[in-house]
């Protein structure tokens, strides 16, 4: 059996049967995202506040998650409980180079960080 890949510029169906396009914008081709003047200044707090994402398509989709979390009523708790896996995640590789209990502490400091700058910047 071989696999087939699809032209870049076919269109798929979403889960709701909707077409989505997947050819990637130009932009995509050279690594530089397009984003909005509230997810650039999300992206500049970020970094402003010591927060380095492992790149800023993660730290938008953590930024995404937050607003989504906080749209949907979700109480302080439960938003952090959202967001606090996708973090770890995203900081990984840093905590593999420090100690555990200071890479808990920094995976607190920085689901925080997220919390609040995609509260006042994106939502």
């Amino acid at each position: 059996m071989t696999s087939v890949a699809l032209p870049a510029d076919q269109a798929v169906a979403s889960a709701e049967g909707q077409p989505l396009s997947v050819a990637p914008g130009p932009d995509l081709q050279n690594g530089k995202l397009d984003v909005s003047p509230a997810q650039q200044a999300y992206l500049s707090a970020l970094t402003t506040a010591g927060v380095r994402p492992s790149s800023e398509l993660s730290a938008l989709s953590i930024g995404s998650s937050v607003c989504q979390a906080r749209a949907a009523g979700q109480s302080e708790q439960a938003v952090w409980d959202f967001i606090a896996p996708q973090v770890r995640s995203d900081i990984a590789d840093f905590r593999a180079t420090i100690p555990q209990r200071a890479a808990e502490i920094r995976v607190n400091d920085v689901t925080a960080d997220y919390i609040r700058i995609a509260s006042e910047k994106l939502c």
